[in-house]
């Protein structure tokens, strides 16, 4: 009797662990009466170490993971260099070195060229919009489709929102002026630049400052006023062009190997899907928080602010026609994915005429 007791009380005692609402080990963390082990994570970046808004995000993507899984799944970020270099972030990801990576899909374009459509098209959608397409439209779907044949899995990173036209140590006046200008300018952007007449340079963010400074390039772009201060561009450059022709919505990106995803239980993956898209928004409400008193900042410390003129701007929609004209010739990946993402973008244009635009031109 004093053995059935015995046993009636341990399940009792079971059944009350399981139950308590997470004031001791629950089931999902017990096996065989031990406590699970943690799985720890490597996330590789394409920025310095805690740079503001871009290092920022994996750094809070980790944050909400260790928090929600109970340290579970534990992830360490390591920024531009530390494990792998800046450009080899999807790489070490689809090798399995790294299970994570935290970068820009227009940095993969000569292993895919369809990849800048998932982080920017010039002159085409905003951060709102692409957001709205990846995640209730084909964008997403078609994304991980492209990644599967690496075995990456990606999801939406973050978002500077519309960025500036860029640094420059000479006056942009015509369209002359980009003649044989170098510039460091990534993606479809820089294939648009390239057309016109300039000279598209690849360099990480901590390459810029350098080589803006000695002369090694004559402009640069970056990212906007919040980042750009950081950087300290400023003080290599004398003129800041606006209205961001390039990146009208530059969507960064959380890469992840598909073997380690998969390995995970499921309540993991859930969690890892819901960081990721809760540190998206995240990053978008940072910059558009930290923008408007770096651009003060910069219009205090003597920064000449110049907008593009009307007809370079015209000149580089002409190009842009011209260069994705050719990338949906040239490759089937990029005349699939586009159509889907020009198909959205003509709705959603269509309708922010009347709604966003219209608004923002009457509250002036």
């Amino acid at each position: 009797m004093k053995k059935s007791f015995g046993l009636l009380f341990a399940a009792a005692a079971m059944f009350a662990v399981v139950s308590c609402g997470g004031k001791s080990e629950d089931s999902a963390t017990v096996t065989a009466g031990k406590p699970a082990e943690t799985i720890k994570w490597k996330l590789v970046t394409s920025w310095p170490k805690n740079f503001p808004g871009l290092g920022k995000g994996p750094e809070t993507f980790a944050e909400y993971v260790n928090e929600m899984s109970g340290g579970r799944l534990e992830v360490r970020v390591y920024g531009a260099g530390e494990l792998v270099p800046g450009f080899e972030v999807f790489d070490a990801v689809s090798s399995g070195s790294v299970e994570m990576g935290h970068a820009g899909a227009y940095y993969w374009k000569g292993k895919m060229s369809a990849a800048p459509i998932f982080s920017a098209i010039p002159f085409g959608m905003n951060a709102t919009e692409m957001n709205a397409w990846l995640h209730y439209g084909d964008g997403m779907k078609l994304w991980r489709e492209l990644y599967a044949p690496y075995g990456v899995i990606p999801f939406a990173g973050g978002s500077s929102g519309v960025q500036m036209a860029g640094w420059f140590n000479k006056e942009i006046n015509s369209l002359e002026d980009f003649q044989g200008l170098k510039m460091r300018i990534p993606g479809l952007g820089g294939d648009v630049f390239k057309e016109v007449g300039g000279l598209p340079i690849t360099l990480t963010g901590g390459e810029l400052f350098t080589a803006l400074q000695t002369g090694a390039i004559d402009a640069t772009e970056w990212v906007g006023p919040y980042n750009d201060l950081a950087f300290g561009l400023h003080k290599a450059a004398k003129y800041y062009y606006h209205s961001g022709w390039h990146e009208p919505g530059t969507l960064l990106e959380f890469t992840v190997n598909k073997a380690a995803f998969d390995a995970l239980p499921k309540d993991l993956q859930k969690i890892v899907e819901v960081a990721t898209r809760a540190t998206n928004q995240d990053m978008l409400d940072e910059y558009t928080a930290r923008n408007p008193n770096a651009y003060k900042q910069l219009v205090e410390y003597g920064t000449e602010m110049r907008a593009l003129p009307a007809d370079v701007i015209e000149a580089l929609k002409v190009a842009t026609a011209k260069v994705i004209k050719q990338e949906r010739a040239d490759d089937k990946d990029f005349d699939r994915i586009y159509a889907s993402y020009d198909a959205f973008f003509q709705d959603v244009k269509a309708y922010h005429k009347v709604s966003e635009q219209e608004y923002y031109e009457n509250r002036e």
